[in-house]
């Protein structure tokens, strides 16, 4: 079913909630998802939404074998319910030959396990999404997204310290710790930043650098 060429293709593993929001947003981007679940029902829901949709044991190496999994490089794990289930997935798909494995996790031990067997990238959807809506419920960010080495982007309004000035001029790297990536206007095309870039007022930036900092900074925007 798969084919070595396609390197688009990416094959997710559990349709609930999180894996499929993750398959169809694939999908929207133009790669070719393979999707698959033991239940009949949903693989039904999902049958003209996907390239292809099979109702199988993902635990299951012959299975999977049979389906050609050992032909995709990616592959995503969506079952967080079912810690065994999960965790079998992860090693099964790792024995297969698959080299890169995001899986979600429901908590911390549980994504210590899924690494240990594989899983190249563990996701925490529910403690992400949660922090994520802390820091726009207080109003300092407009949008935040923070990886799990401690880095993180955020998009802030400017400070008043800075409208009118050169990046250069304000110095936010020294200042703050975090570096500014680029700058937009209600209205207007996302402009990479340069040290003479002029902050005019109204202005969002986008800033990255250590969670901490970026936090940090966004507390004397908000």
């Amino acid at each position: 079913m798969a084919d070595k060429e396609e390197s688009d293709n990416v094959v997710v593993v559990g349709l609930g909630r999180f894996g499929g929001a993750v398959a169809e947003s694939l999908v929207n981007l133009g790669h070719e998802v393979l999707g698959i679940d033991s239940d009949p029902r949903i693989v039904q829901d999902w049958s003209d939404r996907l390239t292809h949709v099979v109702e199988a044991d993902a635990t299951d190496t012959d299975a999977l074998h049979q389906l050609g999994i050992q032909e995709f490089s990616r592959a995503v794990v969506g079952i967080g319910t079912n810690l065994e289930t999960s965790v079998l997935t992860v090693l099964t798909l790792t024995e297969v030959g698959v080299s890169e494995i995001w899986a979600k996790a429901t908590s911390s031990k549980h994504g210590q396990i899924l690494s240990r067997v594989g899983a190249r990238h563990v996701i925490f959807p529910e403690m992400e999404m949660g922090e994520r809506v802390a820091h726009l419920i207080t109003g300092r960010m407009l949008d935040y997204i923070e990886f799990d080495d401690g880095f993180a982007i955020a998009k802030v309004r400017a400070p008043e310290e800075a409208v009118g000035r050169s990046l250069a001029d304000v110095g936010l790297r020294s200042k703050w710790g975090i570096t500014v990536v680029g700058t937009k206007l209600p209205g207007e095309d996302f402009t990479y930043a340069r040290p003479e870039t002029i902050v005019p007022r109204g202005c969002i930036l986008i800033v990255a650098g250590d969670t901490s900092k970026v936090e940090r900074f966004a507390g004397v925007t908000g």
